[in-house]
């Protein structure tokens, strides 16, 4: 970690600073962090990038006005400057009756930041780097049939986060992560090819083998070649697990406290009924061990814990912060999320669908003819009405089996519908901030040529 200039003993006496020009509450973020990230493509070193920065961000409330001023100068005439103009901004801002900090009965009281496993000790460094990203493209470029690379990708990062406010909390806790990645293209001409593969973790040490990442991200390149296009039709479709967590994701947006108290949702008058199958349970936990999006307490101090978003195909819970919950006369989920020069908002952290027990082979085996996609373009998902449709490309399922490659497909449907047939495979893997195993739907609508 870099070394912070913004102790919590300097953020308190600027939130006591900020009480004496006239705020009635306030509470600052103050955000540092350092990246290193290196990139080659044919064998030769194209970017090494090491960047140190930190933020500062005070919000102020007078009454039920409020505003947000953030710096990334943290010197004493700075951070007058900052106070002063946090406060004018608050006085002349339109009035919130939702806004406000947390009571201290909602706070984090007490959490093991160690037990979370959040932050790698000490660096990675550019030679490492440097190595899985040879050590990556190499092994892709090995493989016969690939013809040329758009290179690959390594990196490292750690950030420490500190929160204080005017109701008493005070805290702060450090994360990591590191990331390879490769892609690659097949054939020539028109008939170019591409795909990639991908891993990250908050430890280093639980990265796949940089040999593998390239292979595998050959592999799928290769498979790719020469697709063809689909007639219109209506089929089960089998979301691969890169593009399944999508769907998860839809969800999110769909019970994000912010869209239910504007009324723009589609599952506004949702909660306790049965949107996904029996069985389906999707849960949101922050505590999880080396978790890429895990916190001890969220973006306002408020307590965090692991949820069922949707239990047995129930939906059980909005996902709220502070305002949002107001809004709907309920209790934040400990949900917020913010940036240095942003006010709070609601926003999931570790996100996941439970597997189920059927495997992926199992799961297609009895599909006459269907699509795995293994890829998604664009998005047009209308977050009031539910209605789906996304480009996508992956392979055609003829009698159980992958046939060939696909693409120029658009996938159509409403999202009532998608989540009430929607069943889970046994392959869940945890690779990003939101994550599902492999998901079938039947029916799906296909617009192809």
């Amino acid at each position: 970690m870099p070394k912070t200039d913004m102790t919590l003993d300097r953020i308190t006496d600027l939130l006591a600073r900020a009480k004496k020009a006239g705020a009635d509450d306030a509470d600052a973020v103050y955000v540092e962090g350092t990246s290193l990230s290196v990139s080659q493509r044919l064998g030769k070193m194209e970017k090494l990038e090491r960047s140190e920065g930190a933020d500062l961000g005070l919000r102020v409330l007078i009454g039920k006005q409020q505003a947000v001023v953030s710096s990334s100068d943290t010197s004493e005439s700075a951070l007058n400057e900052l106070v002063e103009r946090a406060v004018a901004m608050a006085k002349n801002a339109p009035e919130d009756p939702f806004c406000g900090i947390a009571d201290p009965s909602e706070l984090a009281e007490t959490f093991d930041v160690e037990a979370l496993e959040l932050c790698e000790p000490g660096e990675v460094s550019q030679e490492k780097l440097m190595a899985w990203a040879t050590a990556c493209e190499e092994a892709a470029r090995s493989v016969e049939g690939i013809t040329n690379s758009e290179g690959a990708d390594a990196g490292w990062g750690t950030h420490q986060i500190t929160l204080a406010a005017t109701n008493g909390f005070a805290n702060s806790y450090a994360g990591s992560g590191s990331h390879i990645s490769v892609s690659v293209l097949a054939g020539t001409g028109t008939g170019m090819e591409r795909d990639y593969d991908y891993d990250s973790a908050v430890f280093s040490t639980d990265l796949r083998d940089p040999v593998d990442i390239g292979l595998k991200a050959a592999e799928k390149t290769l498979k790719r070649l020469n697709p063809r296009k689909v007639k219109s039709t209506q089929v089960p479709v089998i979301y691969d697990p890169r593009v399944s967590a999508s769907l998860v994701g839809h969800l999110a947006g769909a019970i994000n406290g912010s869209g239910i108290a504007r009324g723009t949702s589609f599952l506004l008058d949702a909660m306790g009924k049965e949107i996904f199958a029996p069985g389906i349970n999707i849960i949101d936990n922050p505590h999880r061990k080396r978790g890429l999006r895990s916190k001890p307490f969220d973006a306002e101090g408020v307590a965090n814990e692991k949820r069922h978003l949707i239990e047995n195909g129930v939906l059980k819970t909005w996902i709220m912060d502070l305002r949002s919950a107001r809004q709907l006369g309920l209790k934040s989920t400990g949900n917020a999320s913010r940036g240095a020069g942003s006010l709070p908002g609601p926003s999931t952290t570790n996100l996941y669908m439970e597997p189920g027990t059927i495997s992926p082979a199992d799961m297609i085996k009895d599909i006459k003819q269907g699509l795995y996609i293994t890829e998604m373009i664009g998005s047009s998902v209308n977050g009031v009405t539910g209605d789906y449709s996304r480009g996508a490309s992956g392979f055609w399922i003829e009698n159980g089996e992958l046939a060939y490659p696909v693409s120029e497909i658009t996938v159509a449907g409403n999202l009532k519908d998608m989540f009430k047939t929607a069943v889970p495979a046994n392959d869940l893997t945890f690779k990003y901030g939101t994550n599902a195993p492999t998901i079938r739907i039947d029916g799906m609508t296909l617009a192809g040529q």
